[in-house]
């Protein structure tokens, strides 16, 4: 019986080439996209869970409470670190992150690696445990001038020879022992590195680090990671350590701030806090991504419904003749049903190879490492049996709906009633209604894209550019200005603590003069040379910028500062920074060194001699990019010839800062034109459908003088007043989702009736076009040929 039933379905099939072909190509591209966003939603949700006991492993977080606003930080202090280790006995190892995790020169003879590494405590491979192919996780990281390679790097600096022992040059300062090999890092961990060097290197190398610790709370420059005991809850120690920092005395910092835990497997996709809770980030961007792969795949599975179910008339006297021979209608529910599972299946094996072809591109675009897993159980025993559901799903109205037809009635006439008509027209609503949300969105995200980044900077990013330093580069830093300066590359070199598109460092003000009691300010600080606003392209409202040696303890704010802090006339005030009297020589404006979709944070600038972390120069007006490039680097190589001449322009460097909105957007409009793609490949086959069943209709009107375009007008306009209600009521959903979208920028558009306009008239148009064809196909048909059978 089941071999009668594939093959009837397979005849079926093949007899009803077009039929099939587009509800296959429909079907496998719904399937193609909710397989390739399943794909990148699992990747996303998966982040770190490939490290065992990962649930017990946690990031300690600070809630600052600044004058009523709750914010909050990963940057905490080592002297943190020390506590947590004392007081709470229920975590089984604390684990200091910080100083770099940037790019460092590893020699080994005439070998030179710029890797990028991290710095991490002594029971950091016993925290996150990573596989670890050579070496011991609980001695590896003990003695401070030891390395823990990648088997990437390790290969790429011995090849074939084993490591284990090796002395590696750092930075050509330092000598450091393999002491470990570690599997590479998968591209879903939160922590990417190279190689590791104990923090305890750090504090060997630079004293004043290791003085922090018993220092105060209040240099909160690091990150800790915690490990709690086996069968020791979160909840258990929260208690505990949220006011660990209290017992400070007089450190008005550390008595606004509660220490909490987030766990590991939260911190890629809960990245926002909001009033000091942990609130959705990029899962927001995640959960409506797996929702459009949703809607997608039903868009097509309502193509199949409704291609199958207006077939269905070609096959009711089949249905008929059927039942009058005593067939039962659960034979044909289940010949029906095998049907829809063969087709099903065969598009499923199309969206496989499609997804193949588009990965590339698709991984490109999300900066992925996806590859179709087709070894892995997990994915056939999840993929199978969605196929199965679909398949039942797409076919179980059509299938239902053919076996439930009267023998008598359907070998008398094979009209279509309302009980068929209505139902279609509600899923091509439904199909359209989905289809036009897209549309909207992508407007509005490509708007909202634009608003922001439209808004001024504060400084101007034009041939600015960008190089993270050494030590060499810092040590030669004034010689090196001066040469960029008098060969006339560049028409202003400073140096400061962050880049131009960042603040790296947040810190309190102790006292002002308009403070009221139990009051703090966090700020953002940058320590910053001489020509800082200069180069940068900062104005100054009030006052001036930096100079020389005598402005040592002088700092500038800027506008958000001095309304944070009240002040009616700042210039010459005197305020307490870092236990310092400092004065108030300037007033720059706001300038967007972090999100361009909030308001500047109040910063601080702070005078230092000492050179900084990073360089930031511009490129003469007068000279070629490429040629200033060129001699800059030959200017670097000369005073560092040991690393590479590394850079980056600080207008790239801001665009970055927009690559989610951007990846929104551009996957919104992707998804939003396969939704359209798929939609019109259902109005194509029932305007062929609708043609079909009026033939002799068509006829009759052209023989009594009906022109083709009112034919054209005949057969298409119940299918534009269905796609004109989707509109109709698409546009007030996608109005109340994005606006709740909006809610989480505080610089945002407000949504007018652009988008909205634009889709409804996109819409219509693509729909007119699509049913044209078989439109004006009808309606240029001979009536004689129409007739002739009657």
């Amino acid at each position: 019986m089941l071999k009668s039933y594939l093959k009837t379905a397979w005849r079926n099939t093949i007899r009803n080439r077009s039929y099939s072909l587009l509800n296959i190509l429909g079907l496998s591209t719904g399937m193609a996209v909710a397989l390739l966003i399943g794909m990148w939603v699992y990747k996303e949700y998966a982040y770190d869970k490939f490290l065992p006991n990962y649930k017990q492993v946690f990031q300690v977080r600070r809630n600052f409470n600044g004058n009523g606003e709750i914010l909050n930080f990963t940057s905490v202090s080592l002297k943190l670190a020390d506590e947590l280790k004392a007081q709470v006995p229920e975590f089984e190892y604390v684990v200091e992150s910080g100083g770099w995790w940037d790019a460092h020169l590893l020699m080994l003879g005439d070998k030179k690696l710029n890797m990028f590494g991290a710095l991490l405590g002594a029971d950091f491979l016993k925290t996150f445990e990573f596989p670890m192919l050579q070496g011991n996780a609980g001695t590896a990281l003990k003695d401070p001038f030891s390395i823990v390679l990648t088997e990437s790097t390790s290969k790429a600096l011995f090849g074939n020879e084993k490591p284990m022992g090796q002395t590696i040059r750092l930075d050509n300062k330092y000598n450091v022992k393999v002491t470990g090999i570690l599997a590479d890092i998968p591209s879903n961990s939160t922590l990417q590195f190279k190689f590791i060097l104990p923090f305890s290197y750090l504090e060997s190398v630079s004293p004043d680090v290791k003085k922090y610790r018993d220092y105060s709370f209040s240099n909160n420059s690091y990150n800790i990671y915690v490990k709690l005991k086996k069968n020791i809850t979160e909840k258990q120690v929260a208690l505990r350590i949220k006011d660990i920092e209290k017992t400070e005395k007089g450190n008005i910092n550390a008595m606004n701030s509660d220490v909490i835990l987030q766990p590991l497997e939260n911190v890629h996709l809960y990245g926002n806090y909001q009033n000091g809770k942990e609130t959705a980030g990029f899962l927001e961007y995640v959960k409506m991504f797996g929702g459009i792969g949703i809607l997608v795949l039903a868009i097509a599975c309502i193509n199949f419904v409704n291609l199958t179910t207006a077939h269905s008339e070609k096959r009711a006297r089949e249905v008929g003749v059927r039942k009058a021979m005593g067939g039962e209608r659960r034979d044909l529910v289940f010949q029906f049903l095998t049907e829809s599972v063969i087709m099903t299946g065969i598009a499923f094996l199309f969206s496989i190879v499609l997804v193949a072809f588009t990965l590339p591109a698709f991984n490109a675009l999300t900066e992925s490492h996806m590859r179709i897993p087709y070894t892995s159980p997990l994915f056939w025993l999840t993929t199978l049996p969605l196929v199965f559901i679909t398949a039942l799903l797409a076919g179980s109205r059509p299938a239902f709906f053919l076996s439930g037809l009267k023998p008598v009635k359907v070998l008398k006439s094979i009209k279509a009633g309302k009980a068929s008509v209505i139902p279609r027209k509600m899923l091509v609503i439904l199909q359209f209604s989905c289809s036009v949300a897209l549309i909207i969105s992508t407007g509005v995200i490509y708007n909202q894209i634009r608003y922001a980044q439209n808004r001024p900077t504060g400084f101007q990013s034009d041939r600015l550019m960008i190089t993270w330093t050494n030590e060499e580069l810092r040590q030669n830093y004034t010689v090196i200005k001066n040469e960029m300066e008098a060969g006339g590359y560049s028409e202003g070199v400073t140096m400061s603590s962050s880049p131009a598109t960042n603040i790296n460092w947040h810190s309190d003000v102790d006292q002002w003069p308009e403070k009221k009691a139990g009051e703090t300010i966090e700020m953002g600080t940058i320590l910053a040379s001489e020509d800082y606003f200069k180069t940068l392209g900062m104005t100054l409202a009030e006052g001036r910028g930096f100079h020389s040696l005598a402005d040592t303890n002088n700092v500038v704010l800027n506008e958000t500062a001095v309304k944070k802090m009240r002040f009616k006339n700042p210039l010459g005030q005197t305020i307490v920074f870092h236990d310092q009297k400092v004065r108030v020589i300037g007033i720059a404006k706001d300038a967007l060194m972090l999100s361009p979709f909030s308001s500047a944070d109040p910063t601080i600038f702070w005078y230092s001699h000492d050179p900084q972390d990073v360089m930031m120069y511009r490129l003469s007006p007068g000279v070629r990019t490429a040629d200033a490039i060129k001699a800059i680097g030959k200017i670097f190589s000369k005073y560092d010839p040991l690393h590479p001449y590394e850079y980056q322009f600080a207008d790239a460097s801001y665009a970055n800062k927009f690559n989610l909105e951007v990846l929104v957007g551009k996957l919104a409009g992707i998804f939003s034109v396969l939704a359209i793609f798929i939609s019109c490949l259902g109005l194509f086959g029932l305007a062929a459908y609708t043609a079909e069943q009026r033939t002799k209709e068509i006829g009759i009107r052209k023989v009594l003088g009906a022109t083709v375009s009112q034919v054209w007008f005949l057969l298409s306009k119940d299918f534009v007043g269905l796609v004109f209600i989707s509109c109709m009521i698409a546009s007030p959903l996608a109005f109340y989702f994005l606006q709740n979208w909006l809610q989480k920028y505080e610089y945002r558009i407000h949504i007018g009736p652009g988008p909205f306009v634009f889709a409804a008239i996109s819409a219509i148009l693509i729909t007119i076009l699509t049913i044209s064809f078989q439109a004006i196909r009808a309606a240029l048909v001979n009536p004689v040929d129409s007739l002739k059978t009657e």
